[in-house]
């Protein structure tokens, strides 16, 4: 004879099978590789900071004096140093993108990655992530004239879309 679960408790278990779990905050943390100046990898999870967007790699930007640079491959690299100076590196995932790459927080030594690279005027705050989180940091780095605000530049969201159509 075999043993049948009550009705309820039935219904209860397969409620249970069906719901989301709830999310854990563990951070991720370890010693991380630049990607690019809006992303790092961590233990082989690639990891988009959350609220940011940084120059591509190959965009170029126009310094004040009007000459072209490699404004993404700049970011990259001062994100390098940073983060090689501020260590260790945790991210708390927030969200993912539609490419489903983990979004992120992350801090080093103790400081926001996203916010510095935003002030430091390497990258822009994308309020399609952040809500505007950053919004800030870009007004004092537009203000100080760091990096691409010296001189001139499109968005990286703007320079991507004028890519994808050339």
């Amino acid at each position: 004879m075999t043993e049948q679960l009550p009705s309820g408790a039935c219904l209860l278990t397969a409620a249970l099978l069906i719901l989301p779990l709830p999310a854990t905050a563990a951070p991720l943390s370890g010693v991380p590789s630049v990607i690019d100046g809006d992303t790092i990898e961590i233990h082989g999870q690639r990891i988009r900071l959350n609220g940011i967007d940084a120059p591509e790699s190959a965009q170029l930007c126009l310094d004040p004096a009007g000459k072209k640079y490699r404004c993404g491959q700049k970011a990259s690299l001062a994100l390098a140093d940073f983060l090689e100076a501020h260590r260790p590196t945790s991210c708390v995932e927030v969200d993912r993108d539609q490419f489903r790459r983990m979004m992120a927080v992350c801090t080093a030594g103790g400081v926001d990655i996203g916010e510095w690279v935003v002030k430091k005027g390497y990258a822009v705050d994308w309020s399609k992530y952040g809500a505007g989180f950053y919004d800030k940091a870009e007004t004092d780095a537009r203000k100080a004239k760091y990096g691409p605000w010296a001189g001139s530049f499109d968005r990286p969201w703007k320079w991507r879309k004028q890519m994808t159509v050339n």
